[in-house]
């Protein structure tokens, strides 16, 4: 016979209904999975190369297992493992899993977007990065390298010209402020991070509390439900508001104003706020994003004028880059604390509660809680 007519022995159905039942489960050993995907898809006829290029192996692999089926039967597909500890992974085969993992399917001609832990222990063992491992065992290195599974999130890419100048500035005033860089000759000494917030709507906002767990004999009823229920809202005809907010990042402190409007007036006159935080001869920056009203046009030239005039430098991030505005992750806690699960019914009684937050933000600057959710929204 051929080597290229190679195939397994005739199987019978109880032999054929037990290896789909290997290769249908989604735990256990993934070598005895391939091994029997190999003897499973020679049953039909498929050859030794055909195997091989769906299998992800080489064909003298394919030959190997078969012709042990043939001799040996189901005995074959386990592998004998001998006792003692398990296998341990060198440092070059745990890099090696961290670099795959770290990969995109794609990359390697797989038809697939994302690893699963039985995708990627599959590739390994294939790819010969490893004889053997299990899911488990699989999950726990790639704890230990660091590598999580996590959400993928978009991305806007800047298209400003400008981009890698004003981010650099941006980031060098950071570290002016933080006291990891010394401010050079004209370089500002205080620092204001600024950005807008809103508009504030008087609205039902989703949000998480404590309630009951549900039973079979407590679920509720209409009239009263086991947890808080928030309206819905089909008109809202009370107006909107802007929070106009700064954080000074030399002495981490939130300032916030709310406004009916956030135009180019508005802006000036927190502007003039921020400055009079500071004597006039202290030079200060404000960090702050594109928006038409931050900016001088040929029409209108106050922002510019009044900048020049009170020793102050204005910093804009880059085009579509407000991510390295630094307030943005301030507001991400914000909307935290101190808005989520809210139903105000008034602009006055919301106002009053983002007041109250930044007050208690600002008595509270090391608050585990209020850190962790700062940090994770943070990016610059």
């Amino acid at each position: 016979m051929a080597r290229e007519g190679l195939r397994v022995r005739e199987v019978s159905n109880d032999e054929g209904n037990r290896l789909l039942r290997i290769v249908r489960r989604s735990s256990g050993s993934v070598v005895t999975w391939r091994r029997a995907q190999m003897v499973l898809l020679s049953v039909p006829g498929m050859d030794v190369a055909g195997i091989a290029k769906v299998s992800f192996t080489s064909a003298d692999r394919v030959r190997e297992v078969i012709n042990n089926f043939n001799a040996d039967g189901f005995d074959s597909l386990y592998p004998k493992y001998s006792g003692g500890r398990p296998p341990t992974f060198t440092l070059p085969q745990r890099q090696e899993i961290k670099k795959i993992a770290l990969s995109r399917p794609g990359g390697h001609g797989l038809a697939f977007s994302t690893w699963s832990l039985a995708k990627l222990a599959e590739f390994l063992v294939a790819e010969g990065v490893v004889d053997d491992i299990s899911h488990e065992g699989l999950r726990l290195i790639l704890r230990d390298e660091e590598v999580s599974f996590q959400a993928v999130k978009t991305w806007k890419q800047s298209t400003d010209p400008d981009f890698e100048a004003k981010k650099n500035r941006v980031l060098e005033l950071y570290d002016i402020a933080e006291g990891k860089a010394s401010p050079g000759p004209g370089d500002p000494t205080v620092v204001f991070s600024m950005d807008e917030f809103g508009p504030l709507n008087l609205l039902p906002r989703a949000g998480k509390q404590w309630a009951p767990v549900i039973s079979r004999q407590e679920k509720g009823t209409t009239a009263a439900p086991r947890r808080r229920r928030n309206r819905a809202t089909y008109k809202r005809t009370k107006g909107v508001r802007h929070l106009l907010a700064a954080l000074d990042m030399n002495r981490d402190h939130l300032y916030g104003h709310i406004k009916t409007t956030k135009n180019r007036t508005k802006f000036l006159e927190f502007c003039r706020y921020l400055r009079s935080l500071y004597p006039p001869e202290v030079r200060i920056a404000i960090v702050m994003d594109n928006f038409s009203p931050h900016l001088s046009t040929k029409k209108d030239s106050r922002v510019g004028d009044w900048a020049a005039a009170n020793n102050v430098e204005l910093a804009y991030v880059p085009t579509n880059a407000s991510f390295l505005n630094r307030i943005e992750c301030h507001f991400t806690a914000l909307r935290y604390f101190a808005l989520n699960g809210t139903d105000h019914q008034s602009h006055e009684e919301q106002n009053s509660m983002i007041r109250r937050y930044i007050a208690w933000r600002n008595r509270h600057k090391d608050h585990e809680a209020l850190r962790a959710v700062s940090k994770r929204a943070k990016v610059a």
